[in-house]
C-alpha cells in the first residue's frame, strides 16, 4: 500500500545528500494543488497549476528539439511567465540560461551564442527595443503574448528527466559593463546543497514560507528568494521592476515572511516616506547580499523591519560562504560575518603566502557551492582557482581584500581590482569611502584610483551630496576629510554626482566613475 505523501515527507527529501528538484515540485502540487505558488503583478497560479504549466512548456520544449544538458535563454522582465519557463527548462532536462536585461545587444548576442541555447523566451517591451529581427534564427516566443498558445496541450506530461548530480542546472551571466559577460555554470549537485538545505530550515523557522523575490530573475542574488521558498512548498511573488510602494503593498497585502534585498533597495525603503503606513509584521527572515551594506543602513534596518537579518557574502562562482545574522551580531555590523558550515577562508598575500592573522590580504575560499566552471572559457575558470600547495585542493579567489578578526569575524577592505598604488603605497577605496561618508554632508562615496604622471595612481572621489548640501561645499568637504587620511592617502579630487551608477541589482559600476575621472587631467 502507498503510503500518504504529506508536507513533512517532502520536506524530509530535502534533507537528502542529493535529489530531484522537478520530483519535489510534483510532490508539492499533489500535496497542497489549491494553494497559490507563484505571484505577480498581473495575478497567481495555484500549486497545481503551476506544475501543469510547467509540465506543458518542458514537453514542447522537448518536442521543438530541445536536448538533455542544452540551454533555455530567457530575457525580459520577472514575471510568473519568466519563473516557468526558467522552471521549465530545469524539468526538461535543459538548462536555465536567464540573460541579461540590462546588457547592450551585442553583448545579448554573444550570451546567446555563448550558452547554446535554440530557443529563446523574451517579453514584447525588450524585444521593441531589440528589434524585431533580434535572434530571429532561434526558436523565439514572446514570453507574454505566445507562452499560452505555444505549451504543449492541457494534459501533456514530459518525458521523464531524472538529473545526475554533475550536470547543469543553469548558466548564470556575470554583470561585467564592457564585453561578453562569462557565464558560471551551477550544477544540479550545487544547486541541491545549496537550496535544498534552505529550503528544508525555513518550516523550522516558523515561514511558511511566503517570499517576495523583488530582484531580477537573471541574477543569482533572486535565487534565494525564488527557489529554496518553492522547494519548501511555498508561495513566491516576483517583480517585474522594484518599486518601494508596490513592494511595500505586496509585503501587507502577502504577509510576506521572508525576502531578499540589495543594500540600493533596502536603502530606498528606509527613505519612503509612507514606509511606516504598511503592516510587515509578518516578517520573519531577510537576506542581503551582492553589495557592500553600510553598518549604518543594517543599524537602521533593524531597528525599523521585523524579523531577522543575514547578510551573506559570496561570489556566483562560489568559494567561502560567509552569514552575518546581523540582530546576534550588533557590534558586529562593521563585518560580513563568519564562514558558514562547510565554509573555509584564507587570507593570501600578493605572493599567495597567508598573512599573520588580522592582517588585510587576498581572500581565498572553498565550499560545496563552487561552480563547474564559466562556459567555453577552460582558460578563464582556472585563472579564478588557487590550488591548495599542500593538499591539491581547489580554492576561489574571491576577487577581494579583507582581514579577519580574533573571533573570526571577516572584514571587507576592498575589491582587489580596486586597489588603488600610489607612489608604491597600497590605498583601499574603503578607507577612503567610509572617511567621507562619515561626513554629515555627505549622503553617498566612492573611490576610485586613476592614472598620475606624479604618482603611478592617484585617488579621486565621488559624493552624492546630503539635503541642502551646495556643490560649493566640495572643496571644503575633501580638504576637511584629507586633513583626517594619511599623506598617502589623500585624495586628489572630489567630484560632486546626482547619483551613483549602479547595476540592475544595486552594484556600483565603479568601471563607470573610473572612466568618468580618468576623463578629468589629474596631476
Amino acid at each position: 500500500m502507498t503510503a500518504t505523501l504529506s508536507a513533512d515527507t517532502v520536506t524530509a527529501r530535502l534533507s537528502e545528500p542529493f535529489g530531484s528538484f522537478p520530483h519535489v515540485l510534483s510532490e508539492w502540487a499533489r500535496v497542497h494543488p489549491d494553494k497559490p505558488a507563484l505571484r505577480d503583478e498581473q495575478g497567481e497560479l495555484s500549486w497545481a497549476d503551476m506544475v501543469e504549466r510547467i509540465e506543458r512548456i518542458a514537453a514542447r520544449l522537448q518536442e521543438t528539439g530541445l536536448e538533455r544538458g542544452q540551454s533555455v535563454a530567457i530575457l525580459g522582465y520577472s514575471s510568473i511567465a519568466y519563473a516557468l519557463v526558467f522552471l521549465a527548462a530545469m524539468r526538461a532536462g535543459g538548462v536555465a540560461a536567464p540573460l541579461t536585461t540590462s546588457a547592450s545587444a551585442e553583448q545579448l548576442v554573444g550570451m546567446a551564442a555563448d550558452s547554446g541555447a535554440r530557443h529563446l523566451f523574451i517579453d514584447r517591451a525588450k524585444l521593441a527595443v531589440l528589434g524585431g529581427d533580434f535572434l530571429s534564427h532561434l526558436d523565439r516566443i514572446v514570453l507574454d503574448e505566445e507562452l499560452d498558445t505555444w505549451m504543449a496541450p492541457v494534459g501533456t506530461i514530459a518525458t521523464p528527466f531524472d538529473p545526475l548530480e554533475g550536470e547543469p542546472f543553469n548558466i548564470i551571466y556575470s554583470s561585467g559593463t564592457t564585453g561578453i559577460p562569462k557565464g558560471i555554470v551551477h550544477s544540479h549537485q550545487m544547486r541541491w546543497r545549496q537550496f535544498a538545505s534552505i529550503g528544508a530550515s525555513l518550516p523550522a523557522q516558523g515561514l511558511g514560507p511566503v517570499s517576495l523575490a523583488s530582484t531580477p530573475l537573471y541574477s543569482n542574488t533572486t535565487m534565494v528568494a525564488f527557489l529554496p521558498p518553492l522547494f519548501a512548498g511555498g508561495t513566491v511573488r516576483v517583480m517585474g521592476k522594484f518599486n518601494t510602494i508596490r513592494w511595500l503593498e505586496g509585503v501587507q497585502a502577502d504577509r510576506t515572511d521572508m525576502t531578499m534585498l540589495v543594500p540600493v533597495q533596502y536603502q530606498r525603503l528606509m527613505d519612503e516616506p509612507r514606509f511606516d503606513e504598511f503592516d510587515l509584521s509578518a516578517m520573519k527572515l531577510k537576506y542581503c547580499t551582492s553589495a557592500p551594506f553600510s553598518a549604518e543602513l543594517k543599524r537602521e534596518v533593524l531597528a525599523r523591519m521585523p524579523g531577522a537579518l543575514i547578510e551573506i557574502y559570496s561570489m556566483t562562482e562560489g568559494g567561502v560562504v560567509c552569514l552575518l545574522p546581523c540582530h546576534e551580531f550588533p557590534d558586529k555590523l562593521h563585518t560580513v560575518g563568519r564562514p558558514a558550515p562547510g565554509s573555509e577562508l584564507l587570507v593570501l598575500d600578493d605572493s599567495d603566502q597567508p598573512v599573520p592573522a588580522g592582517t588585510a590580504g587576498n581572500l581565498v575560499g572553498r565550499s560545496g557551492t563552487m561552480m563547474m566552471g564559466y562556459k567555453n572559457q577552460p582558460g578563464k575558470t582556472q585563472e579564478g582557482y588557487w590550488t591548495h600547495p599542500e593538499t591539491g585542493e581547489t580554492w576561489q579567489r574571491m576577487g577581494d581584500i579583507g582581514r579577519i578578526d580574533s573571533d573570526g569575524f571577516v572584514e571587507l577592505v576592498g575589491r582587489a581590482k580596486d586597489m588603488i598604488i600610489s607612489g608604491g603605497f597600497n590605498i583601499y577605496p574603503s578607507d577612503l569611502e567610509a572617511a567621507l561618508e562619515a561626513d554629515p554632508r555627505v549622503a553617498e562615496a566612492a573611490v576610485v584610483g586613476v592614472p598620475s604622471r606624479a604618482w603611478g595612481e592617484t585617488p579621486v572621489g565621488f559624493v552624492r551630496l546630503a539635503s541642502g548640501v551646495m556643490q560649493s561645499d566640495v572643496d571644503a568637504i575633501m580638504a576637511d576629510v584629507n586633513a583626517t587620511l594619511g599623506k598617502t592617502q589623500r585624495l586628489s579630487r572630489l567630484l560632486p554626482i546626482d547619483e551613483m551608477p549602479r547595476s540592475h541589482i544595486g552594484k556600483l559600476l565603479k568601471t563607470e566613475l573610473r572612466e568618468r575621472a580618468e576623463a578629468i587631467e589629474v596631476a
